[in-house]
């Protein structure tokens, strides 16, 4: 898989937000393999770009997970960063992603309520019907939005933000996301991502007074392409 050194695609950028689309594999936040970081390469753009001396201001909002691609948020000042924070924690944050999916789901749309229990050292999370010890409650709803051959796409509207959320919650109701084996589906994407994209973010703006409204293309693919043709994304 080759490293990203330049940034990915900035969607919205002000003096207090910076807003890009991540890439499968880019990583938001530095862990332990050593990568070069998203929020790290955005701090180096930053840096070069308003020629800012010393190391430049930027916190992480929020995080999508490795193999996910999509809309992700950095905060520009620490203002505007306990400002956005805070809207995450009140559920101001409309989140909309897309997922591909092998079977459907038993109905067109629905609301998936679960329990969450994350397991660290496998890095994965486990949805129970019922509340369980140590669980998180874990809401999204989806509806099934296209038919591709052999896959359906899903869009989600994500009401809570849990470890690997919707992985789970959707391999809870037998619809791995397609190249997730972590959530049992059989094969992997050939660029080492799943198919879930976080596809559209709103939120207030941390000091101005106005709704900001960011969408993200999802990387291409034939599957990706075809749907963002159909709906004229491109």
């Amino acid at each position: 898989m080759s490293s990203h050194h330049e940034v990915p695609e900035i969607l919205y950028e002000d003096n207090h937000l910076l807003v890009v689309n991540k890439r499968v594999s880019d990583i938001v936040q530095g862990d332990k393999t050593g990568d070069i970081s998203l929020d790290r390469m955005l701090k180096n753009y930053i840096s070069e770009k308003y020629q800012k001396p010393g190391e430049a201001f930027l916190g992480v909002v929020h995080r999508i997970d490795r193999p996910v691609s999509g809309v992700v948020i950095f905060s520009r000042t620490s203002k505007s960063l306990s400002r956005m924070n805070q809207f995450f924690k009140d559920g101001k944050v409309q989140k909309t992603y897309w997922a591909v999916v092998k079977n459907l789901p038993p109905d067109t749309e629905g609301l998936l309520s679960h329990f969450l229990v994350r397991d660290p050292k496998k890095n994965k999370s486990f949805a129970f019907d019922h509340e369980v010890k140590g669980a998180k409650k874990a809401l999204l709803s989806y509806k099934v939005i296209h038919e591709f051959d052999n896959y359906y796409l899903l869009e989600i509207d994500l009401k809570t933000g849990r470890h690997h959320q919707i992985r789970s919650q959707l391999a809870k109701i037998a619809c791995p996301i397609k190249g997730d084996l972590k959530y049992g589906f059989p094969r992997s994407n050939p660029d080492g991502g799943i198919s879930l994209h976080a596809f559209k973010v709103v939120f207030p703006h941390p000091v101005k007074d106005e709704m900001i409204s960011v969408e993200a293309l999802p990387p291409s693919d034939i599957l990706w392409d075809a749907y963002c043709k159909k709906i004229g994304l491109y």
